[in-house]
């Protein structure tokens, strides 16, 4: 890694007004989160969550822990973390993802860097405690068609497979075929020869997508302690079954989040609205909502019904069969952790600022929030494009045509600009409107009309100007346009479109260190590197 900048997040425009609001500190938004994200706050939430956190919750935790690794290699760095994790001193730093195919979009890997880099960093900081980093996998989900595919090189590698109930259970049966066509497009050279192998034995050597995100995950980020945890156990989630008990009878998330959002939308845009329970019932091939009606609790889109006593043996005799949905999955996942801070993008926070309130209803402490790092990645080469174009910083994140716009006007022989003219053209408009006062008020509608339309034509004539240049400037537009799709591909971010696979090929392992050398989970700014 090479050159290294930083732009606050508020600049980039890719950003919502809650995030931003977040990182500025502003009034608006205190209220819905605990500590901020700095020393200050982790030393708060620290003493926090160290008198909160059971000794009998971290044994049955740590114990499921190592029976979810027993089928595999633990790196020293992940079976020393699981080892510390018994101790009282030892606290959790989470991330969670759904199960990607092959990692699916880069950001991926920046979410479970954030956690990795937050962890050291607190260890240098609160060097008698410890600090484990976690990665969430979240295999109840059943949104298969947001994971079923990966981009490579403007090519994107689909799964061909029908999916019901939760993906991690999904065979990977039809996966060698993915790898042919993955295989075919990398071509040669040792990078792509370890892709092929880590696709390989990812994939094509577990039989279902759990383990092989597992497997995957803990190649990637095994070497920096990262552990992974499965929250379809049966036995973590027995620890979660009086929560799920009072979602039953209660519906607390629904009544809590409801007042939550009904002060939150006064000055943001609601992430999600919740269920009157917002649980999903799991068995084999069906994940489906679980809805009271008419005095029973009936399972959507089936024939299952259960009376209030049924529905709670059930949840006291299968735990598992209960499956918390996005909105109490995140209290599932500090009931059952020691964990201090939940690291996401920008959309999984806005909705963690709805829960607040239902955390402090029942009496879970709610964790720090931290945006994860986001990333810029720019070839050597696309850097010295970026320095002969003249393109800075700062307009590199303009939207497209904006670029456009400015570089056309920078690189253009003559002014395309109509300010002055404009502002001529307002005094005498305004001489005008003076002149008129001593008339009747028809001239002075006629006077503001004319200004109205005289504007309009120096508006229409500026724009055609700029389009005769941009057209005179083609090869200019043309190189700037092809350079600003490479690195905001469909006008988005980069993160969110390309995977790790066309850099990984191009640098090595050096992708994944360089990131982790660089980035700063609490310096809460975007960062660009050049690689």
């Amino acid at each position: 890694m090479n050159n290294h900048l930083t732009i606050p997040f508020q600049k980039t425009g890719y950003f919502t007004k809650i995030i931003c609001d977040y990182l500025d500190k502003k009034e608006e938004i205190i209220q819905y989160y605990g500590q901020f994200p700095d020393l200050k706050g982790f030393e708060k939430q620290i003493e926090y969550k160290r008198i909160s956190f059971s000794k009998a919750s971290r044994k049955v935790l740590v114990s499921q822990l190592r029976k979810q690794y027993n089928s595999f290699e633990v790196s020293v760095a992940t079976k020393k973390n699981l080892d510390l994790l018994t101790k009282d001193n030892t606290f959790t730093i989470t991330t969670g993802h759904q199960l990607n195919l092959f990692t699916g979009p880069l950001y991926f890997l920046y979410k479970i860097i954030t956690a990795i880099n937050l962890a050291k960093q607190l260890k240098k900081n609160f060097p008698k405690d410890n600090f484990v980093p976690v990665y969430w996998m979240a295999t109840e989900d059943h949104d298969f068609e947001e994971i079923q595919f990966f981009n490579y090189n403007n090519n994107k590698i689909k799964w061909q497979k029908d999916s019901k109930g939760a993906v991690g259970d999904l065979s990977t049966d039809g996966l060698d075929k993915v790898f042919e066509e993955f295989s075919s497009l990398l071509g040669q050279g040792n990078n792509a020869r370890n892709l092929k192998i880590l696709f390989q034995k990812s994939y094509l050597e577990h039989n279902n997508l759990t383990d092989a995100t597992r497997y995957l995950a803990n190649e990637l980020f095994g070497l920096f302690g990262l552990v992974i945890i499965d929250g379809n156990d049966k036995i973590l989630k027995a620890e979660f079954a009086p929560f799920v008990k009072d979602e039953l009878l209660h519906q607390t998330s629904f009544k809590e989040i409801t007042k939550t959002i009904n002060s939150l939308e006064n000055n943001y845009k609601i992430q999600v609205n919740p269920r009157e329970i917002n649980l999903f019932y799991l068995k084999e091939n069906l994940r489906e909502r679980i809805i009271f009606k008419d005095n029973l609790y009936r399972i959507n889109n089936t024939e299952l019904a259960f009376t209030k006593e049924e529905m709670l043996q059930e949840a006291d005799a299968y735990p598992e069969r209960f499956s918390p949905n996005v909105l109490t999955r995140p209290l599932y996942e500090e009931v059952i952790l020691p964990n201090l801070c939940y690291i996401g993008g920008g959309g999984e926070l806005t909705y963690w600022f709805e829960l607040k309130r239902y955390f402090e209803k029942v009496g879970i402490p709610f964790p720090i929030l931290l945006l994860r790092n986001s990333v810029l990645l720019i070839s050597k080469k696309q850097g010295q494009k970026l320095s002969k174009l003249g393109v800075s910083l700062d307009d590199l994140f303009l939207k497209h045509n904006d670029l456009i716009n400015k570089k056309v006007r920078d690189n253009s022989e003559i002014k395309i600009d109509f300010s002055e003219q404009k502002e001529r053209l307002n005094k005498i408009f305004l001489e005008l409107e003076e002149i008129s006062h001593c008339t009747d008020k028809s001239f002075l509608g006629a006077v503001k009309a004319q200004q109205k339309k005289q504007l309009n034509g120096l508006d229409n004539l500026e724009k055609r100007l700029l389009r005769a240049q941009k057209r005179k400037l083609k090869d200019l537009v043309d190189r700037i346009s092809i350079l600003h799709n490479e690195l905001f591909p469909k006008g988005g971010l980069q993160e969110r479109v390309y995977n790790f696979s066309a850099f990984y090929k191009e640098n090595g392992a050096e992708l994944i260190t360089g990131l982790i050398n660089n980035l700063d989970p609490l310096h809460l700014e975007f960062d660009i590197l050049e690689i």
